[in-house]
């Protein structure tokens, strides 16, 4: 069975389902979800910005009530839930877990206690932490010693 690592940091929609599900083809594939929140991943200015670099003004006025730290802990879960339900319903094994903190240490950690052939990053798009290679992507390709493949995730 082929194993991936998803780190996601909202629920998986249909199309991202569908998706990951089939990048492999027919192979049998086993998902552990790794789900951190946004409102966790990077701070309130680098959020705003990337928010204007893509024209949501409106979100970039209220990037300030996004839930942080344990207010986003109960959204993280429920969200991590639905996904793993969604992966499931398309026939994958899925299991997960919420991080709130050192989310790369973490992935380096289930890649290894996983047996994991890749890990897919599935996240919205960070302009400013990709122009510096700061997003997850690029720091889990020198960390966790597998394939990283970085997808932006769809909206519903």
């Amino acid at each position: 069975m082929f194993t991936s690592v998803l780190m996601i940091e909202k629920p998986l929609s249909r199309e991202d389902v569908e998706f990951v599900t089939t990048l492999h083809g027919d192979e049998e594939i086993s998902f552990v979800v790794l789900m951190q929140p946004r409102g966790d991943q990077a701070d309130l200015l680098l959020r705003a910005i990337d928010d204007i670099a893509i024209g949501e003004l409106r979100d970039a006025a209220r990037e300030d009530e996004v839930p942080a730290g344990k207010a986003a802990r109960q959204p993280a879960e429920l969200a991590l839930e639905h996904s793993l339900a969604a992966l499931r319903g398309q026939g994958s094994a899925a299991t997960g877990q919420v991080v709130e903190e050192h989310p790369l240490d973490r992935l380096k950690e289930v890649v290894d206690e996983a047996g994991a052939d890749e890990v897919i990053v599935l996240t919205e798009p960070h302009y400013v932490e990709e122009f510096f290679h700061r997003d997850w992507a690029s720091l889990a390709r020198h960390k966790v010693g597998v394939p990283v493949l970085k997808l932006f995730a769809h909206s519903e």
